[in-house]
């Protein structure tokens, strides 16, 4: 069952956080903090129009509802997005996560996040393992699909 886009809720947590357009990693991580029992979530989402793509994107469930911080920087009707999920985590791994990347990495930004390896390639680009390549799959049919465009264009 797919889960539906709380839009008056995603309002909602956008304005507490102060979301910023094209943060989404950040405004999830933000939103994941400040709502108790939800989680992160990172995968792809798909639009009506451009950019006839699937879009990295993150945000954070709760229940049976998807809550997206960023969403209120789209311009566009909840019913034109489609959510694609490849992971999952709480709140408390994430910030376990964040912590050590920015530990072991300090220089680098710890979000997005990527799962364990082997990483698989996505169109050009290599991130994230076996769920996001499957994820980005699924995301790439119902982009054709909505947009109607054939395998070749895209």
């Amino acid at each position: 069952m797919n889960k539906s886009l709380d839009e008056s809720l995603s309002q909602e947590i956008a304005e507490t956080i102060k979301s910023k357009a094209k943060k989404p990693f950040d405004n999830a991580y933000k939103a994941v903090l400040a709502t108790e029992g939800a989680k992160y979530v990172q995968g792809f989402i798909v639009v009506t129009g451009q950019p006839y793509k699937p879009i990295e994107h993150a945000w954070i469930e709760l229940e049976d509802k998807i809550i997206d911080p960023t969403f209120p920087h789209f311009n566009r009707k909840a019913e034109n997005i489609w959510y694609f999920s490849a992971q999952s985590v709480s709140a408390k791994k994430l910030k376990t996560i964040i912590d050590e990347s920015k530990e072991d990495y300090p220089e680098d930004d710890p979000l997005p996040i990527y799962g364990d390896t082997p990483y698989q390639y996505y169109g050009d680009v290599m991130l994230g393992d076996q769920k996001y390549l499957d994820a980005y799959q699924v995301a790439e049919v119902k982009c054709r699909e909505i947009n109607g465009l054939d395998a070749e264009k895209n």
